[in-house]
């Protein structure tokens, strides 16, 4: 893998630009009183990296596609992901979104939750635009990702959550793999592959060998984001510092240390991941942050991530075997050492 340059995030930014408009095209129709709208807009305002309708745009643009048309499809990924952000600040009480505060620290849970529902069900109209472009049988397919993924991804963030309201410590890299297969891969990445896929070759690419290539890429974009979450500079990364530890995320770092830790350290972690979450003061969130570190949890998890990408490098080939070579096709290949190179 070769390191990503400026060409690259000039056409992620590009790609993104074109999304972030679509969606907040669909907040501007006639009927969205400001108390929806405003909240709703706020994230999408804000910015932010773009990957998931970039995906799918580039995607079918290295199968022969019009980004035209799949930029409804495009609007509607980014539109239920701020959806997904909006919901996933709440449960998990975050202070920052982008650097600015949470949508429920601003407006107050109520207004946040239903801005939260709002952009959901805004999605479905940009679905809904798909059928006078792309035809009622396209249409009905894309419809049918869109239902799995979601499904997929209400179930995995109920399985953190259940996870972390048991107070399980007996979790391995494997459960973390399915667990971020249901969580994130899905709708991250190979929702926006396959629909992208589907749009560019009206419908008669085979999308087996999207998943395979969803996965790796989807888990290297995952394991960064939980890495940066420990390491990375509020001031890019956007989230408070080790917000995933004080809410006690089951992370690939977490089950390393774990299986790493002798009993007494062992024991120390379990009563920790025992507290509530308004009960993990700084100062042994930092504590438990530093024996991560000595176990070298983080290096790991890095090295992880790098060994998944590289992975996701061979699935890559087998996934766009049927692209010819392009700027599009070459910008999705691009994506994967950004995944885990990226700082936000």
């Amino acid at each position: 893998m070769t390191a990503v340059g400026s060409a690259f995030l000039e056409e992620l930014e590009g790609y993104d630009a074109l999304a972030r408009r679509a969606a907040l095209g669909y907040l501007g129709v006639d009927g969205v009183s400001h108390y929806l709208g405003a909240p709703a807009a706020e994230y999408l305002e804000r910015g932010g990296k773009g990957l998931r309708p970039a995906l799918c745009l580039a995607t079918c643009r290295a199968f022969g596609g019009e980004v035209e048309d799949a930029l409804p499809s495009a609007a509607a990924i980014e539109l239920l992901h701020t959806a997904f952000l909006v919901h996933d600040d709440v449960e998990d009480d975050s202070d920052l979104r982008r650097g600015e505060p949470t949508l429920h620290r601003r407006y107050g849970r109520a207004l946040a939750i239903n801005a939260g529902d709002g952009l959901a069900v805004l999605a479905l109209g940009a679905l809904r635009d798909n059928e006078s472009r792309l035809g009622r049988r396209l249409t009905g397919r894309i419809w049918s990702e869109f239902d799995f993924m979601a499904r997929q991804t209400v179930d995995g963030q109920a399985l953190e959550l259940g996870w972390q309201r048991e107070g399980r410590t007996d979790l391995t890299a494997d459960d973390y793999l399915d667990l971020i297969m249901k969580k994130t891969c899905w709708y991250t990445t190979v929702l926006p592959l396959r629909v992208g896929a589907l749009i560019g070759t009206k419908g008669t690419v085979d999308l087996k060998p999207m998943l395979r290539f969803g996965f790796f890429l989807g888990a290297a974009f995952q394991i960064r984001d939980d890495i940066l979450n420990l390491t990375g500079s509020p001031a890019v990364y956007g989230k408070e510092p080790l917000g995933d530890l004080r809410e006690g995320k089951r992370t690939l770092m977490l089950a390393h240390l774990l299986a790493a830790a002798d009993p007494p350290d062992r024991a120390r972690i379990v009563r920790y991941l025992a507290l509530q979450p308004a009960e993990r003061s700084a100062a042994v969130i930092s504590q438990i942050f530093a024996m991560m570190q000595d176990h070298g949890s983080v290096a790991f998890a890095d090295e992880f991530a790098c060994g998944i990408a590289r992975s996701a490098a061979v699935a890559f080939e087998e996934a766009f075997a049927g692209a010819p070579d392009s700027p599009a096709r070459r910008f999705v290949g691009d994506l994967i050492p950004y995944m885990v190179e990226r700082d936000r």
